[in-house]
């Protein structure tokens, strides 16, 4: 099974990162979230701010390409094998920074990745 953090999540059922946060659950990926506003999807909280973290397999990214400049370095911090860039969040700059440190960036969306076995 594969650590998830996800960045962009949100209490909105109508939101993919919700969507997101309950399949990772029920194919039995741990999941840590992270979002503007506390809250609890599938059990789990909804986190805040950006707290350090160890064993992350695969960030899942929820945020478009506009907000995600202030995660760069974050992200690189946590080393995670890799990075999914949901369609619309898709960032040449950040990717090539990624892949830049070893980190693979795959433009991807995880909930079709799941359906498919290919997560």
């Amino acid at each position: 099974m594969k650590k998830t953090l996800i960045i962009g999540a949100s209490t909105n059922p109508e939101r993919y990162s919700f969507i997101a946060a309950q399949r990772l659950t029920s194919h039995g990926h741990p999941i840590i979230m992270l979002g503007l506003k506390e809250g609890t999807v599938a059990n789990n909280p909804i986190l805040t701010g950006k707290p350090t973290f160890s064993d992350i397999d695969t960030i899942t990214l929820y945020i478009g390409p506009q907000n995600q400049h202030e995660w760069y370095d974050y992200v690189v911090a946590i080393k995670p094998k890799r990075v999914i860039f949901n369609p619309g969040t898709e960032n040449v700059e950040f990717e090539t920074l990624l892949e830049k440190n070893g980190i693979e960036a795959q433009e991807a969306c995880t909930l079709v990745l799941l359906s498919i076995g290919a997560y």
